[in-house]
């Protein structure tokens, strides 16, 4: 803040802020010879992970800049804030030993992971960009080469990936089975989620790089190979489940792939109601009502009505997933799409985070609502 001002592009108050606390602490760390055995560099990143802070200054004659003008750009604001940061830290640290213990703990903790983190990233980008022959064993991939008519199937579970694999049209349609539940990216640290055997195999199946030019941590999506991504789960809580997991992945570490309008979710079948020669699918125990009381007819008559419930996409042959979920003539997809994306981020902190008492109040408000599945 200057003046009472949201200075939300930041500015030179908060350079003077970053070099206080890190020149600061890292004095600190040095003269307590904490990383003495480090193989590696401290960067200021790692100093400030996880912090948050407010900033406020008042400045008589404030010079803003940036797009809207929320930047703050007087150069002799820099000096005083970095001065002021720092002797109150100093000061502090000297006080707190046993805190200052635990600070410089967790930024060699930051150290840690960042460079494992880079590792992993780095191997993932290696194990993408061999090409062909570096492809997972698991993907069974398709004929077409070019990414705008090409759909990447997410699948979970061995048994749904087999009866996809035989179902699917091989021209266009590649398949990718997802052993149980990914990873939960909410949860875990970076290093963790580029070490995860499923997600390195997403990475390498789509084609995508971490790293551009730009940004060492940004998608890169210059060898995409599909430009549909096909989420299929279970009609079932459980697949609701694997779903939100990989949409939490998706959404925190390829949320270009969203925003570009290339995820998409399946909608297999809940039941297949027949009688004698007529089998029609329903998505939900309302249409699994209205058709059941169809084949009654007039009669008012069960007989000869049957209902089966598909626990899994597994239960079906591959025949029935294609005439239901993968043939473009009679399947529905629903896009995924950010319409707001501060409202997402929340959503998956709350649902899919460590911090349990708003999860619990979720639950608690929105119970009355929830559809059993038992």
């Amino acid at each position: 803040y200057v003046n009472n001002i949201n200075t939300h592009e930041g500015g030179t108050h908060l350079t003077g802020f970053r070099r206080g606390l890190t020149n600061t602490l890292k004095k600190y760390a040095d003269g307590s010879g904490m990383l003495d055995k480090l193989k590696f560099d401290i960067s200021g990143d790692d100093f400030r992970e996880g912090l948050t802070a407010v900033v406020s200054v008042k400045v008589a004659e404030p010079q803003f800049q940036g797009q809207t003008k929320t930047k703050l750009g007087n150069a002799e604001v820099s000096a005083p804030v970095s001065q002021a940061v720092s002797d109150m830290l100093e000061a502090y640290l000297e006080e707190n030993p046993n805190d200052a213990k635990t600070i410089v703990q967790k930024v060699i903790l930051a150290a840690q992971a960042r460079h494992a983190a880079r590792k992993a990233r780095e191997m993932v980008q290696r194990k993408t960009v061999m090409g062909g022959s570096g492809l997972p064993g698991k993907l069974a991939d398709c004929a077409e080469k070019d990414p705008a008519l090409c759909e990447l199937f997410l699948v979970e579970g061995d048994s749904a990936g087999v009866s996809a694999k035989q179902g699917r049209d091989r021209m266009f349609q590649a398949i990718m089975p997802l052993r149980g539940k990914i990873l939960n990216v909410e949860k875990a640290m970076q290093h963790k989620i580029f070490d995860n055997e499923e997600i390195k195999n997403i990475y390498t199946a789509l084609g995508v790089t971490v790293g551009t030019e730009e940004d060492e941590r940004a998608l890169n999506l210059a060898k995409l190979r599909y430009h549909k991504i096909v989420i299929m789960c279970d009609a079932d809580v459980d697949g609701s489940h694997i779903e939100t997991l990989i949409l939490t992945f998706l959404f925190r570490h390829m949320k270009d792939l969203i925003e570009s309008g290339y995820v998409y979710i399946a909608t297999p079948p809940l039941y297949q109601v027949k009688k004698g020669s007529r089998s029609i699918y329903a998505w939900n125990d309302d249409e699994r009502d209205r058709l059941i009381a169809e084949f009654r007819g007039k009669s008012g008559s069960d007989s000869g009505i049957h209902v089966q419930r598909y626990k899994g996409l597994g239960e079906m042959n591959a025949e029935q997933l294609w005439e239901t979920t993968l043939n473009p003539e009679n399947r529905t997809l629903r896009q995924v799409t950010i319409e707001n994306a501060a409202g997402a981020d929340h959503v998956f902190s709350m649902l899919m985070g460590d911090d349990v008492p708003p999860r619990r109040k979720f639950i608690e408000d929105n119970a009355k609502y929830a559809n059993i599945d038992a």
